[in-house]
């Protein structure tokens, strides 16, 4: 297997981030916005929170990890851990050219 290699990616790093949230794991971040999310339910009960979770997830992983691979499916799918065909519907669903 030839080896791949490495490319810097095209991103710019996110500026609007406070200085003091780069640090702060991904986990935290989501915990936050979770309890976040339950306290403006005022007592309701939250439906169908995985699939939320999901949609709101997914698509900027998605569009983050084919941004790193500039384009590149197959090495997007490597990144992500998961099958290209698996990824190639994924991105026809959240309507995603790559």
């Amino acid at each position: 297997m030839a080896s791949r290699r490495k490319t810097t990616s095209r991103r710019e790093p996110r500026s609007a981030a406070p200085q003091s949230a780069r640090g702060v794991p991904l986990r935290s971040h989501t915990e936050q916005a979770l309890d976040s999310y339950f306290a403006s339910l005022n007592g309701h009960s939250p439906g169908r929170l995985y699939e939320l979770v999901m949609r709101e997830v997914e698509e900027p992983l998605f569009r983050a990890v084919l941004d790193y691979a500039e384009g590149n499916q197959s090495r997007a799918a490597d990144i992500l851990g998961i099958n290209r065909g698996t990824l190639r519907k994924k991105l026809r669903h959240y309507g995603i050219s790559g």
